[in-house]
């Protein structure tokens, strides 16, 4: 019987190792093959700092008056594992896509994309001695020069015309009575770049929503506003870095493919909140074991690597 039971030991060990070699193989394939073969790289270079992804996601109950739910969910890169996360209703006060949900460190760099672009936000994040990288909408997010005059945004970008241009302006943020400094990094679109917004903006007329001006000329570039100085960070690195902000939105899709979140099977909140929670700590549950997995030696190895120091001693 003890026999069988160490045979049965040893065999789940074995199959352990080769899980971990597998999950090693697997993860070197990706990061290789489809993040580092396309010019992508997890890991930021800026040092000491932490980056935090943020974004949020909407979650429905079945039928037309069905519920929804916000499910806002921070990352930290290069894990791409959450550390944070808040349940919501999608109506009401304090529910909407803001910095105020998450609460920050002196190291954390932040990414985040328009719907937390606004002084507020920025505000949040300075107070508590962090930094963001968010991607501007001048609609919400108003600018402004050393002078305290409103950045012209449409003549400074018309001087941009070609493809892959960088340019940057040193600007400030007024927060109430806090004027916060920061800088405003652009980059024109290619031109089929340029043409899939074109279509985007489009569509959303033809769903009734007002396209300006403004809307269609910031559709010709990537805007992101960050509180990094030039010393931390080019505006070539703040841009290269905003493009980890789309990881959180490949999470959101697997979080709703694999784990089934983006369907809610319950009608009444108590039954909502209570399956939402269950898929989320199942989906966190699934990351931690992955984690343990690339850092921990089956059971077993560790027995025998100390045995064998026992014999050589």
């Amino acid at each position: 019987m003890e026999t069988r039971h160490r045979a049965e030991i040893r065999g789940q060990s074995f199959a352990l190792a080769r899980l971990k070699l597998l999950n090693e193989v697997v993860h070197g394939l990706l990061d290789e093959l489809l993040l580092r073969e396309q010019g992508v790289d997890l890991s930021p270079k800026i040092q000491g700092r932490q980056i935090r992804l943020l974004d949020a996601t909407v979650v429905s109950e079945p039928g037309k008056t069905g519920s929804q739910w916000r499910v806002h969910y921070s990352l930290v890169l290069p894990t791409l594992e959450c550390d944070h996360f808040v349940l919501t209703s999608t109506t009401g006060t304090g529910v909407s896509e803001r910095f105020g949900q998450f609460r920050f460190s002196s190291s954390d760099l932040v990414l985040a994309d328009a719907g937390y672009s606004n002084p507020p936000g920025i505000l949040a994040i300075v107070e508590q001695d962090a930094d963001v990288c968010v991607r501007l909408n001048p609609h919400s997010l108003p600018l402004y020069d050393g002078d305290g005059k409103r950045l012209k945004l449409s003549a400074e970008l018309s001087q941009i015309a070609s493809a892959g241009t960088v340019a940057e302006w040193p600007l400030w943020v007024h927060a109430g009575e806090r004027k916060i400094p920061g800088r405003l990094t652009a980059i024109r679109k290619s031109k089929e770049a340029i043409r899939r917004a074109d279509v985007r903006l489009k569509d959303k007329q033809q769903r009734g929503k007002k396209v300006g001006p403004l809307t269609r000329l910031c559709a010709q570039y990537v805007l992101v506003f960050t509180t990094l100085s030039t010393q931390q960070a080019s505006a070539e690195r703040v841009l290269e870095m905003y493009r980890l902000r789309w990881q959180i939105e490949l999470s959101f899709k697997r979080l709703k493919s694999i784990a089934d979140l983006g369907h809610l099977p319950k009608y009444d909140e108590r039954s909502s909140r209570a399956w939402l929670y269950g898929k989320l700590f199942l989906a966190l549950l699934t990351e931690k074991m992955t984690r343990v997995a690339r850092t921990i030696s089956p059971w077993g190895y560790g027995i025998k690597k100390a045995e064998d120091d026992k014999q050589m001693a």
